[in-house]
């Protein structure tokens, strides 16, 4: 059985979606979840499906001896990036080569890197008067959405659109496509 564990820094719809994908999946499993805000909404949902979740501080995530060895002693195949905002340390990259994916709400290489998330990758969109947006899942390095792109799907930016009405079309679109991205790359990981 190949085990995922999920990071997250906030409401973690996406990390449910993919926590309920998994669940009719035998070979795959969410094993836990990794946060590093206390009030994270994220949390309620793992515990909602009796998932371990850690909880994190920076000093933790760069101290090799905390994040790295729990990912180590629980044996996790494969970690996705739900809505988790800080950089992974280069220590663990190295020890997950090719097996650290990321979502980013936008056509990456625009509209990416330090800072841009959220509300602010779709304000930014729409103020360049792009015509269309969508999702990128990618592999992460050591750089902020610069990792090589696995995924993309695209939406159309209407006449008018807010960023909260681009925000939806977004959503709609990492919930139908990530879980599924995810398992297609386990099927084909060599253990």
């Amino acid at each position: 059985m190949k085990k995922i564990a999920i990071f997250a820094s906030g409401s973690g719809s996406n990390a449910e979606n993919i926590i309920q994908y998994f669940l009719s999946k035998p070979e795959i499993s969410v094993d836990s979840v990794f946060c590093n805000v206390a009030e994270a909404y994220v949390l309620k949902r793992a515990e909602k499906y009796n998932i371990p979740t850690f909880l994190f501080n920076r000093e933790d995530l760069k101290n090799q001896e905390k994040v790295l060895q729990i990912l180590q002693e629980r044996q996790i195949d494969f970690i996705v990036l739900a809505g988790f905002l800080w950089l992974m340390p280069s220590f663990i990259v190295s020890a997950f080569p090719n097996r650290i994916i990321n979502i980013h709400p936008a056509l990456l290489p625009h509209h990416g890197g330090k800072g841009m998330y959220g509300m602010k990758v779709h304000e930014a969109v729409i103020a360049a008067g792009e015509k269309e947006s969508g999702i990128t899942i990618h592999y992460i390095n050591n750089q902020y959405d610069k990792g090589d792109p696995i995924f993309q799907a695209r939406c159309p930016v209407e006449a008018g659109e807010t960023p909260e009405s681009l925000a939806k079309k977004v959503h709609a679109l990492e919930y139908a496509h990530f879980p599924r991205v995810i398992e297609e790359i386990l099927q084909n990981l060599k253990s």
